[in-house]
């Protein structure tokens, strides 16, 4: 080593400083393809070179571009193939089509030099590759949403609202870069909007630098490309699944979204009629291809309903294509009324195509939830998810009057929602007589296979007066798989008799829920009984009071071999027995994937249990939490945990040291 820099690293040592890390030198293909970038930003000019170039370099290139430079690269591919290109930044159309017949003589000189190579990679060179680089840019600018994309040929596609439709395709990562890219933008716009001094076209606000900057816009950059207006224009035929802030809800917003073909909008804070006709402009211009619609935190009166309902539907028939509606936190009812808007119940009655239908704290009345389920049954629905939730409808069915021709359906014919599968009447204010009531509705639900009744105070009474249903549901054909009773005020004695008056079942129960119920250590060997019988796959008993001797009852009482999937059995206070119910459990249920252990107080010696455990689990638990179990940071073993992986991820959870000396209070 030189003597200067030896004396200078000696200089770093008594002083301890660390000296910054040197900055990494650019290769020169980086460099080649920074200035292939900015060359492909001024236009298409110097395309045609690029695509001249040997394919595995072309790959190369089209792998390390920046979104901006990636796309007119595209555009112009498309446009060689002879599907029509995209217009760009200002090249005249001589120099256009001088560059289109160029690309296609480059393309006919490889097929001829090289026609099988070519013939094998034509769509993998349009498609593939492109695809590929899509699917990088978008993991490394959105990389928390990745995850929630499934690559395969048949997918769950996930509109805005959440809601979801099978659709047999492949993932186009080019579409939802842009897409997201073009939400950015106008939740980015919408802000500007929002303050009181704007007055003026929102298609002229100004996109932040960093959302710009980060498809590839460095330098100087025309005016145009700042606008909201520019990229409405140039990536609006990649929208599918929009979320509009009440500011971007005005006539302008439909010259700019006029090329996107919109399949699910999400509303939210909709409360004056400028906004409602701008809402209302925009349904009408997308009724053919829209599929989903939202609203969050909306005003919306009955005759506003009735408008919107109106421009969702075929000119001149009360005929739509709507497949998922929700409506959640907003007040669509008038509580003064007993009569619904009429425009909602003739959208709820000609939903030929209507899927699932989500009324979530809109302040609604009992008898709109009447009236809601008999028109579903008087119109023969399709429909596969209801869920009404959050709404005050205690005695929605009791004061109904018996002798009365208006409900009809609901209270003794032969109907059915034969396709309805999910029912949701969380938080509700239901009671014991209503649960009662509520066995002459599900009657009309006989391929039913998920019912939350979660927050509803039903108590045991309740319980008691939903067995005989539950019993017959799940000795059906297609049986009821999923049942969540959580926070209804239930006893250890209300949910023993649950379970022991459930049958041997012909299909395990796919989830049980009974979190946050004060069920006590009571219940331990009747669910014990429980996990042997009825193979459930997902298990919550968050929250039931179980404790230790709960936990060492479980532990005793549980079968050799579980079908769990999931089990969530935290917050139960249940310290070392906690531990090794755990510990049992890892052994004995070879398909677990998930278990959720956090806030059971579990002491320091715990850790040794858990490690022992795994050691000799040859199971597929991918995570395993101990959240809120402070004390076992206390354990000089620790660290010893986490050297159990899967997929390259530690299994185990460890909750963080707490830094202050104050006493650990578990209480609520």
């Amino acid at each position: 080593m030189h003597p200067d820099r030896r004396l200078i690293r000696v200089g770093y040592d008594i002083i301890g400083v660390i000296p910054k890390k040197m900055p990494e030198v650019p290769t020169l293909f980086s460099l080649c393809v920074q200035e292939i970038a900015i060359a492909v930003l001024d236009g298409y000019e110097y395309a045609q070179d690029i695509l001249e170039l040997p394919s595995d370099l072309v790959d190369c290139i089209i792998l390390n571009l920046p979104p901006l430079a990636l796309q007119n690269i595209y555009e112009l591919s498309v446009d060689g193939c002879g599907k029509g290109g995209i217009a760009s930044n200002g090249i005249n159309d001589g120099r256009k089509r001088g560059r289109f017949h160029g690309v296609m003589s480059f393309i006919k000189k490889t097929n001829t030099v090289c026609k099988k190579r070519f013939t094998k990679r034509e769509d993998n060179f349009r498609y593939g590759d492109f695809n590929t680089a899509w699917k990088m840019l978008f993991k490394k600018r959105w990389p928390e949403h990745i995850k929630k994309i499934q690559p395969i040929n048949c997918v769950t596609t996930q509109y805005a609202s959440g809601m979801c439709s099978l659709v047999n395709q492949s993932v186009d990562w080019q579409q939802l870069y842009w897409e997201k890219h073009l939400q950015s933008c106008l939740d980015d716009a919408a802000e500007i909007a929002l303050l009181p001094a704007f007055d003026g076209y929102i298609g002229e606000l100004r996109i932040s630098d960093s959302i710009v900057n980060a498809i590839g816009h460095t330098g100087n950059i025309a005016c145009n490309c700042l606008k909201l207006s520019y990229h409405c224009n140039k990536f609006g035929h990649y929208a599918r699944c929009l979320k509009l802030q009440n500011v971007l809800c005005v006539a302008e917003i439909c010259e700019l979204l006029r090329g996107s073909k919109l399949q699910a909008l999400v509303f939210r804070r909709i409360i004056s009629s400028a906004q409602v006709n701008g809402l209302c402009m925009l349904l009408n211009q997308h009724w053919e291809t829209l599929l989903s619609l939202e609203f969050i935190y909306c005003r919306l009166p009955p005759n506003t309903i009735n408008q919107i309902c109106n421009s969702i539907c075929k000119e001149g028939s009360r005929i739509h294509g709507i497949q998922h509606l929700c409506v959640r936190s907003s007040t669509i009812f008038d509580r003064k009324s007993s009569s619904m808007p009429p425009g909602l119940l003739s959208f709820i009655s000609s939903g030929r195509s209507l899927v699932s239908l989500h009324f979530c704290e809109t302040k609604m009345q009992p008898i709109f939830a009447t009236i809601i389920f008999d028109t579903l049954l008087q119109s023969s629905s399709g429909i596969v998810t209801l869920e009404i939730s959050d709404n005050n409808i205690a005695g929605w069915l009791s004061k109904v009057d018996k002798k009365s021709t208006d409900f009809s359906s609901l209270l003794g014919s032969n109907l059915s929602l034969k396709s309805l599968s999910v029912l949701s009447l969380r938080g509700n204010n239901l009671h014991k007589e209503d649960a009662e009531e509520l066995n002459r509705i599900l009657v009309h639900m006989p391929n039913l296979r998920s019912l939350d009744l979660s927050d509803n105070p039903l108590t045991d009474d309740g319980i008691r007066n939903l067995i005989p249903y539950i019993i017959r549901a799940l000795e059906k054909a297609h049986p009821l798989s999923d049942i969540k009773i959580e926070n209804c005020n239930l006893s250890g004695m209300g949910v023993s008799e649950l379970l022991g008056n459930l049958p041997t079942l012909k299909e395990p129960l796919k989830t049980l829920s009974l979190a946050d119920n004060d069920l006590g250590s009571y219940v331990a060997a009747p669910l014990a009984k429980f996990l042997g019988n009825s193979g459930v796959r997902v298990l919550n008993i968050e929250d039931i009071e179980l404790g230790p001797l709960g936990f060492q009852e479980l532990e005793k009482e549980m079968p050799n071999k579980m079908a769990l999937f999931d089990i969530n059995i935290s917050k139960n206070r249940g310290g070392i027995r906690a531990a090794y119910f755990v510990a049992k459990v890892i052994l004995q249920a070879p398909d677990l994937v998930s278990i959720n252990a956090g806030g059971n107080i579990m002491p320091p010696e715990s850790v040794k249990v858990i490690y022992d455990a795994l050691k000799q689990s040859k199971g597929k638990l991918e995570r395993l939490d101990f959240t809120g179990n402070t004390q076992l940071c206390h354990s000089s073993y620790i660290s010893v945990l986490l050297e159990f992986h899967c997929h390259g991820k530690p299994i185990v959870v460890i909750p963080s040291l707490r830094t202050t000396d104050a006493p650990y209070d578990d209480d609520p």
